[in-house]
């Protein structure tokens, strides 16, 4: 096994999510997208962004077929490249895997990128992006897009003869504010890690409000930096997403690196 190299930047790929909403029966890593599991999609993604020198792959325990695919994804890139490669079983949830995955991060590395591989088809330069704020002395980056519709907060609510799911608008933030979050999101390690040793004291409720690693760095009191996200960088959760995921890889933008 490779060793990675003092000041190493590590990217960990979290691919252990059940892909129940996409309605495939199967982990959304494996999804078919462009006749390729999506897993190989942000593999590869990650790999022609240049930045890691250690990738941790988060998968289903028991998976073994997705272990595999790692397997064939790591030989297809080769020894050559300098690159370390760890598999390691995720967890319950998502902040369970990420820790599982730092679990295999030597002294060498001092940063590390939190990426989703069901955001398959993220550019290069999102990732440039993230690593040069990381080097410029952030703690924790991430990318992001302003928000283009208007967002309302709301509280349970009812009318008498509506029927259930009726809720009241409670307010209105301003949208020039408000950004949407994506992945690759990049931490200095050490601080990643306070951040997850925090987090394992919280209670289940606060726990279940954490819907990714910025939150918790948040939570210890850390800025949390923005950099330009992308339109490519989309999250595929639903039917619709793969649909449009499918239709980015046929178009003439399929080559993510040529989109900033």
């Amino acid at each position: 096994m490779i060793e990675a190299k003092n000041g190493t930047c590590a990217v960990v790929i979290v691919a252990a999510g059940s892909g129940e909403r996409l309605g495939h029966g199967m982990p959304k890593a494996k999804v078919p997208l462009g006749g390729e599991p999506m897993l190989a999609h942000a593999v590869r993604g990650v790999v022609q962004a240049g930045v890691a020198g250690h990738i941790v792959i988060a998968v289903p325990a028991g998976d073994d077929e997705l272990r595999e695919l790692c397997q064939i994804l790591a030989a297809e890139v080769g020894e050559d490249t300098g690159l370390a490669w760890s598999v390691v079983d995720g967890g319950a949830d998502r902040s369970a895997s990420v820790r599982a995955a730092l679990e295999m991060l030597g002294d060498a590395v001092t940063t590390v990128l939190i990426h989703d591989a069901a955001r398959p088809l993220a550019p290069s330069g999102v990732f440039d992006r993230v690593t040069a704020a990381l080097r410029d002395g952030a703690k924790a980056v991430i990318p992001a897009l302003a928000v283009v519709d208007t967002i309302k907060t709301v509280v349970p609510a009812g009318l008498p003869n509506t029927g259930a799911g009726v809720e009241r608008v409670s307010g209105t933030p301003a949208r020039n504010r408000l950004r949407a979050v994506q992945t690759p999101q990049g931490f200095e390690l050490a601080t990643l890690r306070k951040a997850h040793a925090h987090a394992a004291t919280l209670d289940a409720a606060a726990a279940a409000e954490i819907t990714d690693d910025a939150m918790l760095v948040e939570a210890i009191g850390e800025d949390v930096y923005v950099v330009q996200g992308s339109t490519h960088s989309l999250k595929i959760t639903t039917p619709t997403d793969l649909l449009l995921a499918e239709a980015m890889l046929a178009g003439p933008l399929r080559p993510r690196w040529v989109e900033g």
